[in-house]
């Protein structure tokens, strides 16, 4: 999602869900090993999978992690609707 005309902190959101703990963790540990190969760029993961909710800040582009009952909670995807989605899989 590109929020950077309505955003002074970041240019992009990335949301995605994973359906168990070990998904988040999983995806959460994959992100964390391309931004370290491949963009020399060390991030922290902030949260815990078993919460529902982690994040990944990687400056420009900030990543959330989501249970499904997590994103359903929080809709970032309608609080920042007047960003343009760039690319939606389901």
């Amino acid at each position: 999602m590109d929020i950077d005309e309505i955003s002074d902190f970041t240019d992009y959101f990335v949301i995605c869900s994973g359906t168990s703990d070990r998904m988040l963790n999983t995806l959460a540990e994959e992100v964390m090993v391309y931004l370290k190969q491949n963009r020399q760029f060390a991030a922290r993961i902030e949260g815990e999978a078993q919460d529902g909710w982690l994040v990944i800040d990687y400056g420009d582009i900030v990543i959330h992690l989501f249970s499904p009952e997590r994103r359903n909670y929080y809709r970032l995807e309608e609080l920042w609707s007047e960003g343009k989605v760039l690319l939606r899989l389901h």
